[in-house]
């Protein structure tokens, strides 16, 4: 049991925390569950890439399928499953696209290699073989040369604002600890729920 005085951004901060030091593998992972204007749902894996008490965030192509579900409907869902810590989190709200500044950061902050491939992928949409993303890579890495590289139009981030965040703890015989914070104007409500 949590004290309830806790926010879920600080409880989030200590399993985040616990996760960065013992998870042996990406501890950034989270599934993000999008779905189209008429309901048909989409999940995958991305990377957390910043979080504070505004939300949490993570970067695409805004014309993939990710990008396109967004744009028809800008709610989504994300899930941390930390298995060696046996937790995980659940959090649901809208979707905001991060400022350009805050992109323009973010992208000049990844590795070369990473920002020629953000230009030179058609995410989600059907390729020729392995040959042509080779291809489009060597075309960006020439325009570029040893110049910067700007931030395409078409990728950028955004910013899930949580309304509902639920903590899960795994435990013996199934009981598990279920805490639920509810978003209510500047405020937050915790119930615990039934495993």
């Amino acid at each position: 049991m949590t004290d309830g005085s806790l926010s879920p951004f600080d409880l989030f901060g200590d399993w985040f925390a616990e996760a960065e030091a013992s998870e042996p593998n990406e501890p950034t992972a989270m599934a993000l569950a999008t779905a189209t204007a008429d309901g048909r749902p989409s999940v995958r894996m991305v990377l957390l890439k910043k979080w504070d008490d505004r939300g949490f965030v993570f970067y695409t192509n805004l014309e993939s399928r990710k990008g396109q579900e967004i744009a028809e409907n800008p709610h989504a869902a994300l899930c941390f499953h930390w298995k060696s810590l046996r937790k995980q989190i659940r959090i649901e709200g809208p979707l905001r696209p991060v400022p350009p500044e805050e992109a323009d950061a973010y992208f000049a902050s990844r590795a070369r290699d990473s920002r020629i491939g953000a230009w030179a992928s058609q995410q989600s949409r059907p390729m020729e073989g392995m040959f042509r993303l080779e291809r489009e890579v060597a075309k960006y890495a020439a325009k570029f040369g040893l110049g910067e590289i700007p931030r395409p139009p078409f990728w950028s981030g955004f910013r899930l604002v949580p309304e509902r965040i639920e903590f899960w703890h795994d435990r013996q015989f199934r009981l598990h600890d279920r805490q639920l914070f509810e978003r209510e104007g500047d405020s937050w409500t915790v119930t615990q729920l039934f495993p």
